[in-house]
């Protein structure tokens, strides 16, 4: 790893993780870490150039069949992947053939870019998290095979006390705040070998004191009608939340800033 290094371009693949969601802007569009960790990198060098093309609730072969062929071809210094997660969630996932993918995935792009990066994503404390942890602990060991074969780096969100605290995380349970963003955009960034702008991003937020009774059970219904249900439907009927959207930033561009 370099110690601020000087990258010219950045290319970001994956899901909703790397799409920016919940970290919303006025516009109604989404930033988050792959956004902020642009701008910042921009900042230091004139003509930085980024595309995003992670759109949500993409599984990882699907990101491997409609992502990583154009991000190779885009020849940037950074590719960050961040992939499988959704595959985790299912009922019913092949985990052999999730690690097949991301291996492909990652020997792909690894001879595409000067850097390539990975993560172990973040895990929120709670009892779905318990339910799906083995297969999401069983894809990081695979990121940290795969990186350690094609000298890849690896942001380490999942062992991050900060990013599993409950208030990181938007109503949804399955995305970060804004705040959660920052701090990945900031995980990353000193992952790549630059300066800290906050060496304190792993640590958690303040104690508060717990909702009572009937604000977690107001919350657990708001929950369950709006993200919930509209979930399992999804599963039911074969659809993905991404269905029918494009990459926020599909081609390889001088970074603009948001939108708003």
């Amino acid at each position: 790893m370099q110690t601020n290094p000087t990258y010219t371009s950045l290319v970001a693949i994956g899901d909703s993780f790397t799409e920016g969601m919940s970290d919303l802007l006025p516009d109604g569009t989404y930033r988050g870490w792959a956004d902020l960790l642009a701008g910042r990198m921009a900042a230091r060098t004139p003509g930085f150039r980024y595309a995003n093309l992670a759109v949500r609730g993409k599984l990882i072969a699907q990101i491997v069949d409609e992502q990583v062929g154009l991000a190779a071809a885009m020849q940037p210094d950074v590719i960050t992947l961040v992939g499988g997660l959704n595959d985790t969630l299912r009922p019913k996932v092949d985990m052999g053939r999730v690690r097949g993918l991301l291996e492909e995935a990652v020997e792909r792009l690894t001879p595409a870019c000067k850097q390539l990066v990975l993560m172990r994503s973040p895990g929120r404390e709670g009892p779905v998290q318990q339910r799906f942890r083995p297969r999401m602990e069983e894809l990081f060991a695979c990121v940290d095979t795969l990186a350690d074969r094609h000298g890849a780096l690896v942001v380490d969100l999942y062992g991050a006390p900060s990013l599993a605290d409950q208030r990181m995380w938007d109503v949804d349970r399955l995305h970060l705040t804004a705040e959660g963003h920052r701090r990945v955009a900031e995980a990353v960034w000193q992952t790549l070998g630059y300066d800290p702008e906050d060496l304190d991003w792993r640590t958690p937020m303040p104690p508060t004191p717990p909702p009572n009774w009937t604000a977690r059970r107001v919350a657990d219904a708001r929950f369950t009608r709006q993200y919930l249900l509209p979930w399992i439907g999804r599963r039911l009927t074969g659809r993905s939340s991404g269905d029918g959207l494009s990459p926020k930033h599909p081609d390889l561009l001088p970074y603009q800033g948001p939108t708003a």
